[in-house]
């Protein structure tokens, strides 16, 4: 079964993460079993440097595992190979309700824009992108005639991505 699946877009200091965040914590409290997934555009690391299993990739490991009593974490290294596609990635994870994204701002996917007069561009996304059904800021806007949520109202965003995904409880 393939999971739902929405999207935050949002330019750099937008709001993204925070709104993740919350609203992964929102959707679990209400008895959902949410995924992410967050693309990086940036040269990232998750583990430290000296870490067996950063010698294990410094060595010309292709897939790393790490795996304890609490968690695991698969780390596959591209070396040279193009990145995957947003479908190759989803394919690759557990069973669950819904897939939250952050990043992945061009994927043809339902999504909210997250918009802070912080952001480093504050260009609308939503003009552009048929898949932006709704935007989330921290400011009046209104040259949309999409809903517009207070980017900390949580419960009332999570509320929509219940409703635009058809998420109901216990049939996940």
């Amino acid at each position: 079964m393939t999971p739902k699946v929405f999207g935050i877009a949002g330019w750099k200091n937008s709001g993204k993460t925070g709104l993740a965040v919350r609203l992964v914590e929102e959707l679990t409290r209400r008895g959902y079993r949410v995924s992410t997934i967050k693309h990086a555009h940036h040269d990232f690391d998750i583990d430290k440097v000296g870490a067996d299993s950063f010698r294990h990739r410094q060595a010309g490991a292709h897939e790393v595992a790490i795996v304890s009593g609490t968690r695991f974490a698969i780390m596959h290294e591209l070396r040279g190979e193009p990145e995957p596609s947003f479908d190759e990635i989803l394919s690759r994870l557990a069973p669950c309700d819904l897939v939250l994204i952050e990043g992945y701002k061009r994927e043809p996917v339902p999504k909210i824009e997250a918009r802070r007069l912080d952001a480093k561009n504050r260009e609308p996304l939503a003009p552009t992108d048929p898949h932006i059904l709704a935007i989330a800021a921290d400011h009046a806007v209104t040259d949309t005639t999409l809903p517009v949520f207070d980017l900390d109202d949580t419960a009332a965003i999570a509320d929509f991505v219940e409703r635009v995904t058809g998420l109901a409880r216990g049939n996940g």
